[in-house]
């Protein structure tokens, strides 16, 4: 047991990547999945054709391959990427096709009287979207945004497969130098539910805070 504590500072490096991984990823798919669902509600068809293209093709490939085609493929293009960074985006624009669809099906959950609304008071599409739908949608949407979060903490292990430190890479070292496998993948397993735990309170705290004060809101 002695021997695992030496090893311990390089499972807590490889968990501050996981936690880079996740943020920056999270914040990249929010980004993407505001802009491709609202992209298909766009009254011009273009937009609607690029954000359906982008959604299909990202959920309806694999993790796996996205990754290895940002990491390997990009900079034979001319854009090359250092792992984090392929990491992130791989990671993001995965998961940012499935909030997409969140986005889209929150806001046409909106009701009809809520648009009407908006056309009595005299705002535009983007005013009514801006400061009357997406306020409420937003709403809505937490709780798979929270669950979109998790699994693209989990997600965030395939890095591993292009020499990412991060969590599961090092406990990967461990278990390569040590010959013990429980403790080290036993010790990510409880890192990885503590991190996941930690986006659930923040979601519910979150959900908690914006629902204070009305009525008839349901999440």
């Amino acid at each position: 047991m002695s021997q695992w504590f030496d090893y311990l500072p390089l499972i807590l490096e490889g968990a501050w990547v996981t936690v880079e991984l996740t943020v920056l990823g999270s914040i990249l798919a929010l980004v993407m999945a505001f802009i491709a669902g609202l992209g298909r509600l766009s009254r011009w068809w273009i937009l609607r054709a690029l954000a359906t293209v982008y959604i299909e093709f990202f959920r309806g490939t694999s993790i796996f391959v996205q990754l290895f085609w940002v990491y390997f493929v990009l900079p034979l293009f001319g854009l090359s990427l250092t792992p984090l960074e392929a990491g992130v985006l791989a990671l993001g624009l995965n998961v940012g096709a499935y909030g997409a669809e969140v986005v889209r099906g929150a806001v046409q959950s909106i009701g009809r009287e809520q648009y009407e609304a908006c056309i009595a008071l005299n705002l535009t599409r983007w005013q009514a979207l801006r400061q009357v739908i997406i306020p409420q949608a937003f709403i809505i949407m937490l709780p798979t945004f929270g669950n979109n979060a998790i699994e693209l903490l989990k997600a965030t292990a395939v890095v591993s497969l292009i020499s990412l430190a991060d969590l599961t890479f090092q406990a990967q070292v461990v278990r390569a130098q040590t010959g013990n496998t429980m403790v080290p993948f036993m010790t990510i397993l409880v890192i990885y539910f503590i991190f996941a735990s930690i986006i659930s309170f923040g979601v519910r705290g979150l959900e908690r805070r914006l629902t204070r004060g009305l009525d008839g809101v349901r999440t």
